[in-house]
């Protein structure tokens, strides 16, 4: 007995790739200006909610400004932090899984 493609009924579970949440902390140093600049450029933020963010990373200490796919999160984080580093600023930039 032989079985055709149509009699056979394969279940795929597909998962959804696991999420990464893009977290920008306070420190002393850098400025709001940088910081708006950083999520304007790399992250592709309206200013208005570029503007938000910055203020809750300034008023809590930390602020998550995006999540995406692991590759994403990555090339944004490394971006983000080789600019700072560029412009003399120690913004730390972390990447956490959700």
């Amino acid at each position: 007995m032989s079985q055709t493609n149509s009699n056979i009924k394969e279940r795929i579970k597909l998962k959804e790739p696991r999420r990464y949440q893009v977290i920008f902390f306070n420190d002393d140093v850098t400025t709001m200006d940088f910081v708006i600049e950083v999520l304007t450029t790399v992250f592709h933020k309206a200013y208005q909610e570029a503007e938000e963010l910055m203020m809750k990373v300034h008023l809590n200490g930390s602020a998550v400004v995006g999540v995406y796919s692991y590759d994403i999160a990555l090339t944004k984080t490394t971006n983000a932090s080789e600019m700072a580093h560029k412009a003399g600023f120690p913004l730390r930039i972390e990447m956490q899984a959700e």
